[in-house]
């Protein structure tokens, strides 16, 4: 699945406007926030942020600034993974998420160095990726992705462990957005 592809479904999933109660992100529209169509020149209500405006944003946004282009050439995937999870978390959440996976499954640093989890994808992210891949074949595509999916469901619980308003939406979350 590219990156259109990618997405249109993310956009069936999220719908069309919603203003939940208890959803901190305030109004929405094919998921993206007020806030986010703010930032990035939107000054209409959000019922009418068009289409096309919400796929640039994704693009922008939660794909080539992220680099989460640069993970698909390596591993299609994983970057849709952490596609998904950033445009859910915020994209540093899901790289992070990466950099923690890989250095818990780098064997004590004997397949390539530990990562410092910035958030951030760069050299030495993608190069333990390739690492990663190359030690542990097809099979290690698996474990990382179960790996982030373990991590992003932690993270969902804590989320409603500290905010009960979010038990709204951990039910969806965890049925939606992992695996």
């Amino acid at each position: 699945m590219d990156i259109d592809e990618m997405i249109e479904a993310l956009i069936e999933r999220e719908g069309g406007y919603i203003n939940h109660p208890s959803d901190r992100g305030g109004a929405t529209k094919y998921g993206i926030t007020e806030a986010v169509a703010r930032a990035h020149g939107f000054a209409g209500a959000m019922r009418n942020l068009p289409r096309d405006e919400a796929t640039a944003i994704y693009k922008r946004l939660y794909w080539h600034r992220p680099r989460f282009d640069e993970v698909a050439r390596r591993c299609a995937t994983i970057a849709a993974e952490l596609f998904d999870t950033g445009v859910n978390m915020g994209p540093a959440v899901a790289a992070t998420f990466l950099q923690r996976a890989l250095s818990a499954l780098n064997r004590e640093r004997r397949d390539y160095p530990d990562l410092v989890p910035d958030g951030r994808i760069g050299p030495a992210t993608l190069a333990a990726l390739d690492r990663f891949l190359k030690v542990r074949g097809n099979g290690g595509e698996s474990v990382l992705l179960k790996s982030l999916d373990a991590l992003q469901g932690e993270r969902y619980i804590r989320l409603a462990e500290r905010r009960p308003a979010n038990e709204a939406f951990l039910y969806g979350w965890l049925a939606n957005r992992i695996g």
